[in-house]
């Protein structure tokens, strides 16, 4: 089965270009509280909240390049059931969470 996922990695770099935002005073606020609450500075929480975001968006936007004959093959694989492993069997075997 041939899958091919365009995936790009953005390297780490240091800080070298500004973003600047126009936020009501009540967001500011709540960014604020909330970059106090988790102990980092607004910069370090709005770019660690957009990191997050930006790679939740991206996260579910696969390419998958196919022909016919691949295509079928993976509707095939996607349709039959998973096969059972000894983990599978352990994990069917305990009781649910739920249940104790």
């Amino acid at each position: 089965m041939y899958i091919h996922r365009i995936y790009t990695r953005i390297p780490v770099m240091t800080a070298s270009s500004a973003l600047s935002l126009r936020i009501s005073a009540k967001d500011r606020m709540l960014i604020d509280r909330a970059a106090e609450a988790t102990h980092k500075t607004r910069t370090e929480f709005l770019l660690d909240s957009a990191r997050a975001a930006a790679a939740d968006a991206l996260l579910d936007r696969n390419l998958f390049v196919l022909g016919s004959a691949e295509f079928k093959k993976f509707e095939k694989a996607l349709k039959a059931a998973p096969r059972s492993t000894d983990v599978i069997r352990k994990l069917k075997r305990r009781p649910s969470p739920w249940k104790k």
